[in-house]
């Protein structure tokens, strides 16, 4: 596959930044799209040109390092991680955009990669259950019903990889800390915050710059894990329960 490669290059956070266009040949379309990347980055070092940067890790769609925006569209044409897509989505001759995740909150470090530490700081204010140290306690200690515990398992699922935020038109992180606060909140082991929880990261994230929920739905789109929108309702439900029972 030949194609051409329109990547935006931003040599820093207070650099100017612009769309460069690249043209790779001999893509094979089984490589996954970072290795595309690893390619063109192998021809621009061996040219003397600075790489470009992106984020990765697992590279097994697990992490959610890999953000980044496709065409227009956060991860891509398909519904996985940036490292899970395959060149065989494109066509040979495609032109292709390669952006960063847009958003207020997460601002650009380099080229593709963006501080995504908001989300950390979100966590960081709630998610947490309270848990006394010393031996893990039995698996069955406390009774768990299953519906509840496959609305856990669903909402947990969440890595945290920001694809959410960049393709809400708003900038808005309400699926992601939906997904955190959820999770949590419907368990037993979650009772003791459940109120402190959600107001505390409600307003964590609102504190952090992203923007308001208008429920486009665009972020249950992009979602590689496939959070529910409902769990923003759930969200919604758990923050006004909080104001009734501090």
């Amino acid at each position: 596959m030949n194609l051409t490669l329109r990547i935006w290059r931003q040599a820093g956070p207070d650099a100017p930044g612009a769309m460069t266009e690249y043209r790779v040949s001999g893509i094979s379309p089984d490589m996954s799209f970072l290795e595309m990347l690893d390619t063109l980055n192998e021809e621009l070092i061996l040219r003397g040109e600075q790489p470009v940067a992106f984020d990765h890790d697992c590279r097994e769609g697990i992490c959610g390092a890999c953000g980044m925006v496709i065409n227009g569209r956060a991860h891509g044409p398909e519904r996985t991680t940036t490292c899970q897509l395959h060149m065989r989505h494109f066509e040979d001759g495609d032109t292709i955009d390669v952006e960063p995740w847009r958003a207020g909150a997460f601002p650009v470090v380099k080229d593709l990669v963006v501080d995504r530490t908001a989300l950390d700081r979100i966590i960081g204010s709630g998610g947490y259950i309270t848990a006394p140290t010393g031996s893990a306690p039995e698996a069955h200690a406390t009774p768990v019903p299953r519906d509840t515990a496959e609305l856990a398992f669903e909402h947990a699922e969440c890595i945290g990889c920001g694809a959410c935020v960049a393709a809400c038109p708003n900038g808005s992180a309400m699926l992601f800390t939906a997904a955190k606060v959820v999770h949590l909140n419907v368990l037993p082991q979650g009772a003791p915050e459940r109120g402190s929880r959600v107001r505390s990261m409600v307003e964590t994230m609102d504190a952090e710059g992203f923007g308001g929920c208008t429920n486009t739905g665009e972020c249950a789109t992009a979602c590689p894990k496939g959070i529910p929108l409902t769990g923003i309702s759930r969200l919604n439900q758990e923050y006004l329960r909080s104001l009734r029972r501090p």
